[in-house]
């Protein structure tokens, strides 16, 4: 006798939806967030002693609170939206931009260097514009050098990216060793050859970041060179079949990317800080990599992923000082499961559980059975073919 073969089906599948309305993935967003807020709460007032409910109360005074908060929570969102509008048509491509830290310190260096070089000596108006050409410039070469080393030799942007930051963190360790001879690495902020003030430090930061968002829009959805590197994202293949220059749209969107990133060093070091540090970028090149995967590369959707992310971080450093915290340790462990609850939930938008049906298991039994008895016919049939004499006897 044959051993009995028998198929079980897994407890559970995960099948990829095919669509998901829009209410819908929204809904599961917006669960995720109040379940990591819930979460990061107990875990704050478990530390703290304190009540749960507080954390919201001081998430919200964090950005809220005061005029000049609310200002700063302003001026955080449109810049980390600033660098998301940079990587998002790079990542449309599929070029894994991971540079927008060096990218953007670059153009820090570059405006640093024109107000101290310049700054006294020309009209502050022409230190402007010699300021504003040099942090696009040096924003946008510092992004397609590794743009053409992947459109010409294949290389992983990935790493070159990474690595660019590196570079860049130290060339402004050695330019402060430089401008500040006493040795410091503390420059103090210049008062000739800034950008000019509107009404606030803040003000030009939001205008300039609403123009890009405005041209960032109609590009990608209205301009041949947004449709081509969008089809390069989707296939290269299509692409080359169709007459697109692969080489050419790589490193053109790499220029638009390394050039944005380069603004926002400007208006950081510029219009906003009047100084530089190595760390002015605030590792923004990175955060701005979830928020635009989240925005699922769409500059409008972008605005509420970026402001969102701006809310937590801003809101945890007040959480962090009314409940007492003396490290940060705390506040990041709590910011990390927020992320992570609005990472995770992307999960369930494209995938669903399904669990094993009775039925399915109950024809997957009969059908095996059948399978079975078939076998067994058959042996039976071979063994009397072989053995004609006996049948002959019978």
């Amino acid at each position: 006798m044959s051993k009995q073969n028998t198929v079980k089906e897994p407890l559970f599948h995960i099948v990829k939806r095919t669509e998901m309305p829009l209410w819908q993935a929204w809904l599961i967003r917006i669960v995720a967030i109040i379940v990591g807020l819930a979460v990061a709460s107990v875990l704050c007032a478990a530390v703290a002693g304190k009540n749960p409910l507080d954390v919201p109360v001081s998430l919200i005074n964090g950005c809220f609170g005061t005029e000049r908060r609310l200002w700063v929570f302003l001026r955080e969102g449109a810049l980390l939206l600033g660098v998301t509008l940079a990587l998002i048509p790079a990542f449309k491509m599929k070029f894994w931009n991971l540079g927008g830290n060096g990218q953007v310190l670059i153009g820090c260096i570059a405006s640093t260097a024109c107000m101290f070089y310049l700054g006294g000596k020309l009209p502050d108006w022409v230190v402007n514009i010699i300021m504003i050409v040099a942090a696009i410039a040096a924003g946008a070469i510092w992004a397609v050098i590794p743009a053409i080393f992947k459109a010409c030799f294949n290389t992983n942007e990935t790493l070159f990216t990474l690595m660019m930051n590196y570079i860049t963190t130290a060339l402004a360790a050695y330019c402060l060793v430089v401008w500040v001879p006493s040795g410091t690495s503390v420059l103090s902020p210049f008062t000739e050859g800034v950008l000019p003030t509107i009404i606030n430090d803040n003000v030009l930061t939001l205008i300039v970041v609403a123009v890009l968002l405005v041209f960032m829009t109609v590009y990608l959805k209205f301009s041949k060179h947004g449709y081509e590197l969008s089809v390069v994202g989707e296939s290269e293949k299509t692409a080359k079949y169709i007459g697109i220059n692969v080489k050419r749209v790589v490193i053109r969107t790499l220029v638009l990317s390394g050039a944005i990133c380069g603004v926002i060093g400007l208006l950081l070091s510029g219009s906003i800080n009047h100084t530089l540090t190595t760390s002015m970028d605030n590792n923004m090149g990175f955060t701005a990599t979830m928020t635009a995967w989240l925005a699922k590369f769409s500059p409008l959707v972008a605005i509420f992923t970026s402001f969102f992310i701006t809310f937590i971080s801003r809101g945890m450093s007040e959480v962090q000082v009314s409940f007492g915290f003396s490290e940060s340790s705390v506040a990041n462990i709590v910011t990390g499961l927020v992320y992570f609850a609005i990472i995770a939930c992307e999960f369930f938008v494209s995938y669903k559980i399904v669990g094993r049906s009775k039925n399915k298991e109950k024809s997957v039994k009969t059908e095996t059975k059948e399978k079975q008895t078939e076998a067994k016919a058959d042996e039976q049939t071979v063994s009397d073919e072989k053995n004609p004499v006996k049948e002959e006897v019978k």
